[in-house]
C-alpha cells in the first residue's frame, strides 16, 4: 500500500492532466469552428439570375425566341410576345426616377437603394413586357390580369392590377400633402403610362394596331428556377353583341440559373 501523500499527489496529477486535456480539446474545437466560419465567410454564395426563355423545344408550337429574350407566338399575322425585364433595365427606362434610393419614384424596383451591409439591391417585383400585334382579325382583346405564373414546384403567382399597386404604395403616404404624397403621385403616373391596360375598353386591339405594356407579379421565391407564364382568354372573335366566340390560351416558359458570387 502506497503512502497517503503519494496517493494524493497521483490524484492531483490525474486531475490536472484531465483538465489540460479538456482545455486542449476545447481549444481545437474552437479553432475548427473558426476555420469553418472563415472558409464560409470567404467563400461563395449562390444567387438566382434573371429570367430567360427556355429552349425552343420547351415552348409551344408557332413560337420563336428573339435575341432580346422575347418569346413570340405568331399565327395568321397575330403576334403576342412576352419578355421578362430585369431591375437594371427597368432602372435604365426611368433614370431620373431611379437615383434617389428609397425616395426614387420608379414603381417597379428599389432603384439604387441597398440595405445596410448589403452589396446588392433586392428585387421588388417580377415584371414582364407584354406586346400584341393584330394584323389578322377585325379586333382582338388581351387581358393581362388573366395571366398566371406557375413555378416548377407548384407555386402560383397572380398579376397585380393598377389598383393593387396603388394600395401597395399608399401605405407609405401619411396625409395628403408633402414629399411622401408627391412621390406616391409620381409612382402612380409612371404606372398609368407604362402598365398594360387593365380596363377592357383599352385592351381591344383593332386590325392594324399594336399594344404593349408592363405586367407586374410579386417577386418570385428564391427556390423558383423554372416558370410557365399562362396568358388565358385572348379573344380573337366577337359576336354581334360583342361577346367572345373564339378565344386562345398561350403559355410562355422561362428559367433562371443560380449564379455564384463571392461573399
Amino acid at each position: 500500500m502506497g503512502k497517503p501523500g503519494n496517493r494524493i499527489g497521483n490524484q492531483v496529477e490525474a486531475r490536472l492532466w484531465a483538465t489540460d486535456s479538456l482545455v486542449r480539446v476545447s481549444s481545437c474545437f474552437l479553432i475548427l469552428i473558426l476555420c469553418v466560419l472563415l472558409v464560409w465567410g470567404c467563400g461563395y454564395r449562390c444567387f438566382v439570375g434573371k429570367l430567360e426563355p427556355m429552349p425552343r423545344a420547351k415552348q409551344i408550337a408557332e413560337t420563336r425566341i428573339l435575341d432580346d429574350g422575347t418569346v413570340v407566338y405568331a399565327k395568321d399575322r397575330l403576334e403576342i410576345g412576352l419578355r421578362p425585364l430585369g431591375d437594371e433595365e427597368l432602372n435604365r427606362q426611368f433614370p431620373e426616377a431611379s437615383s434617389s434610393g428609397l425616395l426614387s419614384a420608379n414603381p417597379y424596383t428599389y432603384a439604387n437603394w441597398k440595405p445596410a451591409g448589403k452589396k446588392s439591391t433586392p428585387q421588388r417585383f417580377t415584371v414582364f413586357l407584354l406586346k400584341a400585334k393584330n394584323y389578322a382579325y377585325p379586333k382582338v382583346r388581351v387581358d393581362p390580369l388573366k395571366m398566371l405564373i406557375v413555378a416548377e414546384n407548384g407555386r402560383k403567382y397572380f398579376p397585380l392590377s393598377f389598383e393593387q399597386l396603388k394600395e401597395y404604395y399608399v401605405k407609405y403616404v401619411i396625409g395628403y400633402g408633402g414629399n411622401a404624397y408627391e412621390l406616391y403621385e409620381r409612382r402612380k403616373d409612371i404606372l398609368r403610362k407604362t402598365l398594360y391596360p387593365n380596363d377592357p375598353e383599352h385592351q381591344v386591339i383593332f386590325s392594324g394596331q399594336e399594344q404593349k405594356g408592363y405586367v407586374v407579379f410579386p417577386k418570385l421565391d428564391d427556390d423558383v428556377h423554372q416558370v410557365s407564364v399562362y396568358l388565358k382568354g385572348i379573344v380573337l372573335r366577337f359576336d354581334s353583341w360583342n361577346r367572345p366566340v373564339e378565344t386562345l390560351d398561350l403559355v410562355f416558359r422561362f428559367e433562371r440559373k443560380e449564379i455564384e458570387k463571392k461573399r
